[in-house]
This record gives C-alpha cells, sequence and structure tokens, in this order.
C-alpha cells in the first residue's frame, strides 16, 4: 500500500490512542441541519448543543416470529434526532408501537425527550410509558434500555456514529430489530465491522432500517425507476448542494465550562471527526446518497477541494467548504458542493442531468422532494414532462411504515449494508477533500486508520479519542501535508 492509499482525513491529525474507547447511552443534538425539516415538533426539546462488492440487501428471511398485539421501543441517543425518529415511530397505522425505555449519557437529554413525547402524544398516553425506572443515564444506559425488550421488539439507536457498531451488537445478542440514524460508519475498520453485524442480524432473521430516509420517498421512488426506464436518456452528469450556517455542535469555540472532556466532545460530536465523521459526513450523505441511488450505481473515486475561513476561536475539526467530484464507474460525475457559512446563499438540492432530459430530485431540504422531470436542461416550467403529485407523504413516517410490515409480515428487511455504502461514499469525499489526494472506494474501505479503536470501553475520566492541542485548539486537517496515518505528529 503507498502513501496515499493509506493516506486519511488530515486530521489523522488526531492523537488517536490505542486504549481509548467510548460510551454507551449518547447525546444527539438537535442543532443537526436535518432537525428542522425532520423533527418540528420538537421545539421544545431542542438541545445545545455506505462496501464490499457481492453485499445484497435481499438477504434471506430465516425463521419468522408471531408478532404481539404491541411492539416495544426502546431509544438509545435522546437528543433531537432519536428524539424524532421516537415519534416517527409512534405516528406508523399498520401496527401499535410503545415506547418504554430510553438511554442516553446526557440526563437533561431525557428528561427532555420523554417531555417532548409526552406532550406530541397527550392524547395517546399509552404509547409513551417511560417511567423513571426505564429511564438510564451513563456508558451502560443503551443495555439497560435494550434489557427490556422482548425478543422481535425494536430499539432506536440514534447516537453519534462510533458507536454504532457496539450498540448493533449488543441489539443483535438480544433478538431486536433495529432502526439506526445514518451516517453508520466514519472509516474502513468499522465499515467492515457493520457488515460483519449486519450478516449476523440476517442469519437471526432481524429487520434492520437505515434513516437514509429519502429512499422511501415514494415520488423518488417513482422518479427511480422512470430514470432506470431511460426517460431522461443515460445520464452523465448529477449535482448536489448543502449549504447554510453554521450548525452550533459542528462549530465549537473553545472551552469555558469543566464538563469532562470526553462528555464535551459527545455533546459537540459534530465537531469531531471520530465521533461523527464531522459535518461532511454527517450532514451531506443524504444528497450523495439520493444521487447515487439515481445513477443506480456507487462513485469509484473522488477527489476534492476544501477550506477553513475566518475562523476566528472556533476550535472544531471541520472545513467551512467542500467541492468534490465524485466518477462513477462509467466515467459520468457527481458534482457535489458544501459549505457552513454565514451570510451565504443556502442550497439544499440534487439534481440529475441526462442525455435527453434532466430531473430534480430535491428541491430544497429532504422533504418535500417536488420531484419532476424536464425535457431540457434548463429545467424552466415549459420544460416539465412528469411531476409527482403533491402533496407528498413524510419520507421519515413512510420508512417506519416500511420497516414495520416488514417486521409485521416476515419480509428480507436490512438497510445496514446499502447504508455502509452510503457511509463509505461519503467519507471518501471527505477523505479526498482532508488529504487533498485522490481516494479510491477500495481505499476507503482498506485503509486500517480507526477513528475511535476501543470505543466499547471509554470512561468520563479517561483520554478522549483526540486530544486538545496546548493552546486548546484541535487537530484539523492539513491537505498535502498529512496523507498518511503519523499519529507521533500529534503528541501533546
Amino acid at each position: 500500500m503507498n502513501r496515499d492509499v493509506n493516506a486519511v482525513d488530515g486530521s489523522e491529525c488526531q492523537d488517536v490512542k490505542s486504549d481509548c474507547s467510548a460510551p454507551d447511552g449518547l447525546h444527539r443534538s438537535a442543532n443537526d441541519g436535518d432537525a428542522l425539516a425532520r423533527r418540528g415538533f420538537l421545539k421544545s426539546a431542542a438541545l445545545a448543543g455506505g462496501v464490499a462488492a457481492g453485499v445484497t440487501l435481499d438477504a434471506p428471511a430465516v425463521h419468522g416470529q408471531e408478532t404481539p398485539d404491541v411492539i416495544q421501543v426502546a431509544l438509545v441517543g435522546a437528543g433531537g434526532r432519536g428524539t424524532g425518529a421516537a415519534n416517527d415511530s409512534l405516528h406508523v397505522d399498520n401496527a401499535k408501537l410503545k415506547l418504554v425505555a430510553i438511554a442516553d449519557v446526557f440526563p437533561e437529554n431525557v428528561a427532555r425527550s420523554v417531555k417532548a413525547l409526552s406532550n406530541e402524544h397527550i392524547d395517546a398516553p399509552e404509547k409513551v410509558d417511560v417511567p423513571e425506572e426505564r429511564q438510564f443515564v451513563g456508558f451502560d444506559a443503551y443495555k439497560r434500555a435494550m434489557d427490556t425488550l422482548e425478543p422481535g421488539d425494536i430499539v432506536i439507536l440514534a447516537t453519534p456514529l462510533a458507536f454504532r457498531w457496539v450498540h448493533f451488537q449488543y441489539a443483535i445478542d438480544k433478538g431486536l430489530n433495529v432502526f439506526m440514524e445514518k451516517p453508520l460508519t466514519a472509516d474502513g475498520p468499522s465499515s467492515k465491522r457493520m457488515l460483519e453485524l449486519s450478516a449476523k442480524a440476517d442469519e437471526k432473521n432481524l429487520k434492520c432500517g437505515v434513516g437514509l430516509m429519502v429512499r422511501h420517498c415514494r415520488g423518488r421512488q417513482e422518479l427511480f425507476e422512470r430514470i432506470q426506464d431511460g426517460q431522461i436518456g443515460d445520464i452523465i452528469m448529477m449535482r448536489a448542494y448543502r449549504m447554510h450556517g453554521p450548525i452550533a455542535s459542528a462549530f465549537t469555540k473553545r472551552r469555558s465550562d469543566d464538563m469532562p472532556e470526553t462528555l464535551w466532545q459527545i455533546k459537540n460530536f459534530h465537531s469531531f471527526l471520530w465521533a461523527s465523521g464531522g459535518c461532511f459526513s454527517d450532514f451531506y450523505i443524504h444528497q450523495i446518497d439520493e444521487t447515487s441511488w439515481m445513477k443506480n450505481a456507487w462513485p469509484v473515486k473522488a477527489q476534492a477541494l476544501g477550506g477553513r475561513h475566518y475562523r476566528g476561536d472556533w476550535i472544531d475539526q471541520n472545513f467551512d467548504t467542500y467541492a468534490v467530484e465524485y466518477t462513477y464507474p462509467d466515467g459520468s460525475k457527481l458534482f457535489f458542493d458544501g459549505r457552513c457559512m454565514p451570510g451565504c446563499r443556502n442550497d439544499m438540492s440534487s439534481t440529475v442531468h441526462g442525455s435527453k432530459g434532466s430531473a430534480i430530485v430535491s428541491t430544497s431540504g429532504h422533504t418535500p422532494g417536488k420531484v419532476r422531470i424536464f425535457e431540457g436542461q434548463n429545467q424552466s416550467r415549459r420544460e416539465v414532462a412528469w411531476a409527482y403529485p403533491q402533496p407528498e407523504k413524510n419520507p421519515y413516517r413512510l420508512e417506519w411504515t416500511d420497516l414495520v410490515d416488514a417486521i409485521i409480515h416476515d419480509k428480507p428487511y436490512n438497510e445496514v449494508p446499502r447504508g455502509v455504502q452510503a457511509s463509505l461514499v461519503t467519507s471518501m469525499g471527505r477523505m479526498a477533500a482532508h488529504t487533498g489526494q485522490e481516494i479510491t472506494f477500495d481505499q476507503m474501505l482498506n485503509c486500517p486508520h480507526e477513528f475511535a479503536p476501543g470505543v466499547a470501553e471509554l470512561t468520563v475520566d479517561g483520554p478522549a479519542p483526540v486530544i486538545a492541542n496546548a493552546d486548546g485548539s484541535y487537530p484539523v486537517p492539513q491537505p498535502g501535508i498529512l496523507k498518511e496515518v503519523e499519529y507521533e505528529l500529534f503528541d501533546v
């Protein structure tokens, strides 16, 4: 393996200690770019602060189980996104689901989540049955929450991605169906680990959903079929954008409190590559996934630009701007632009250009998609050839409808391999920007660098997976300078 193959994100750039590990029931901030559209009801709960060839989704079912009258749900990770996912689960109309346990390392998150969900379902209080004895806080909280469930129940895994495989493993051991939030991984070793666990889930006939909810949008599903049927010809180029102002948990200033370092990094998980893959992985995976879906292929390589601007006291590990060129097996391109800067033009859209026409995958945000096909490339109203009828059903609810339907009718259902693929492709673009190198899919998958080794044993007082510099800042990417893992460069 040459130097570029070994390349990892420039802030690899991290002092990753081999004995570091991580907590178990974790905070997910509502200050995520998806949260405003996705979890609107949660205003009262606002918190501070994807693979190897040959893997398929349609793994055969093994042995079905009789579905109980009520399916119990436990939430692990009670931030805005996790609380919103729990709320979505309680709105499905094809089964009776009841939330019975919540886990997090921050007690205030648990309290806010219980309050918000109880208020949302005040007319059906039986849906939120989470008394104090089933509100769990601490590094083993995820175990205690899952221990309240029976085989065949559902656990929601909504912590930062660093802990996904730890929680997934325990869920499989307990025989639980799983809904896990995206992204799933930020590096090669954890991606391979998640694929191995996915196979074990299939062996136990567990149903696994992944929060790439756009895949469940009925309008996008029809758009995909029309594109595959050749309505816009061969796809020759795609464009995707996610540009908005800074998100609090992704752009962190120097510390002003005495919270233990590990917990502080978890609270500000978007700021740290080990916890979330940074804003690139956590924010941008949707646009990269939905365009690759329309292409019906995953890119094989990426080259990218990125940088930090007007930083002042901000000490996180993110770039402010990213521009990635993804290349697919047939040579066609996806151009993705990401920006987190105040006072600039906002855009959150995805467009596909074909040899006979073009299509909009996302108009402005994740929902409603307002998908449509145009006869030409100008995408004027006069060129509209097809548009999905409005209003659309909410894909955040539809992904739960589909998962529960698979559980009830014992259908093969495992979105983890695809979620790992999407996570890997996203990480490939991030690494390309952070190192200044062209990165291939195989390089990303097989790079041995792991952001948070030993994540299952992290303690509050132990070393965090990334160590601050002497001035209180954290290592940042240095494209063209840091191209491979050299831990000794970052001893402090």
